[in-house]
């Protein structure tokens, strides 16, 4: 059974930095996408950014610039570094896993808490 476990949630003030890491129990390169996700209360789960298999990048408009996903193969682990972090970056942020061909499954950590105080 494929796990994927998210950690580095904290709380920083705004400005600040954080990295969060999402540890896979497989090689990342079993799956066709990694991403970030976020979810603040009251509100649906946003994709914020994403790594493909050939580690081309994508970034949602809001976290462009600010934010960095990364993998490292070796550690089956992909990261996401945050800077200038603003208050409304305060989310539960997941990590998500795509694998498979004719049939796609998604695979979801439980989740870390980000907490941007002003």
């Amino acid at each position: 059974q494929v796990q994927l476990v998210e950690s580095g949630g904290g709380l920083v003030q705004a400005g600040g930095s954080l990295r969060l890491s999402c540890a896979a129990s497989r090689s990342i390169f079993s799956f066709n996408a990694m991403a970030w996700y976020r979810q603040a209360p009251g509100k649906q789960r946003d994709l914020v950014a994403s790594i493909i298999s050939s580690g081309a990048t994508n970034y949602v408009n809001s976290v462009t610039g600010r934010f960095t996903i990364s993998r490292d193969i070796a550690k089956n682990t992909v990261y996401l570094q945050m800077n200038s972090l603003k208050p409304e970056d305060t989310a539960v942020y997941y990590c998500k896993g795509v694998a498979g061909q004719r049939t796609l499954t998604d695979y979801w950590g439980q989740g870390t808490q980000v907490t941007v105080s002003s």
